[in-house]
């Protein structure tokens, strides 16, 4: 089938408790292992461009080839701009046929924030895409280990209410103690904040900084009501080592090397397709 917007499923996976992830891909090969695995796990998925890749000149091209692959299977796939970093790189990416866009106004004081975010929800909804935005800030793992800054930039659950009234935003990314890329320490949710949280609004909420949680940290995640899982980092460090192990194999060449590189990607993400019981939900 066609791209659409992953706003339906999330409102399904919210009833139903459990979670689409939504991977970041950077080429043809990880885009290819992702499609392997969502038809072999029967499941609905986000496949991303992160904000930085969106500069690089390949980007429409990788873009225009997701939109392609999604025609081939029959699960539903949306094609998300992951981080968008303004309002004008958020247009860009509908306009090459993105159903679903994050605009990352986390770093802005609220107010900013807001006015920003709302503006986009208008010009995206008259298009039929839908948008997703942080409140809150998602820090990086890097920094994870100094304990007097683990708390900084949670989402404040007195705000939450407001700013989804205030942009009608479809989906809202929150920090409650996850980060982005490899943690420096173990990651520690507030697992109460969320549940505040999410007694709070009805709007489908993301955990951002998947890679690195425990199973049981994404399955409490889940059932307090987190719909949608980020993950990135975890498929790229694993496969990056398992190239490298097979690039020392008798007779390794850059066919097996990318063939060992789809094959992860699929793995990995069937993995986490199960761990969020998205398979089958397709």
């Amino acid at each position: 089938m066609a791209l659409v917007s992953i706003a339906n499923i999330l409102a399904d996976a919210q009833e139903r408790h459990y979670a689409v992830p939504l991977f970041d891909t950077f080429d043809m090969f990880s885009t290819e292992g992702m499609f392997n695995a969502i038809q072999e796990k029967n499941a609905p998925c986000i496949v991303a461009l992160y904000d930085v890749f969106m500069e690089r000149p390949n980007a429409r091209a990788l873009a225009a080839y997701i939109r392609a692959r999604a025609e081939d299977v029959e699960q539903p796939v949306s094609l998300m701009l992951d981080h968008g970093s303004s309002f004008e790189q958020c247009m860009r990416a509908i306009s090459w046929g993105f159903t679903d866009v994050m605009y990352d106004g986390s770093k802005l004081p609220v107010e900013e924030n807001m006015a920003t975010t709302s503006l986009l929800v208008r010009a995206a909804h008259a298009v039929d895409v839908c948008v997703e935005a942080e409140l809150g800030h998602v820090g990086r793992g890097s920094d994870y280990g100094d304990h007097a800054t683990r708390r900084k930039g949670f989402t404040d659950p007195d705000m939450v209410g407001r700013f989804v009234a205030k942009t009608g935003v479809d989906f809202l990314a929150i920090a409650i103690g996850t980060a982005h890329g490899l943690y420096d320490g173990d990651p520690e949710i507030d697992m109460e904040l969320l549940s505040e949280i999410r007694s709070r609004v009805d709007t489908p909420l993301v955990l951002h900084g998947g890679s690195g949680c425990t199973e049981d940290q994404f399955r409490t995640a889940i059932q307090r009501g987190i719909t949608k899982v980020n993950v990135a980092t975890d498929l790229y460090v694993t496969t990056g080592r398992r190239v490298v192990a097979a690039a020392g194999e008798k007779g390794a060449n850059y066919n097996s090397l990318v063939g060992k590189a789809v094959a992860s990607f699929q793995e990995r993400c069937g993995y986490y397709l199960d761990l969020f019981s998205a398979s089958g939900k397709a």
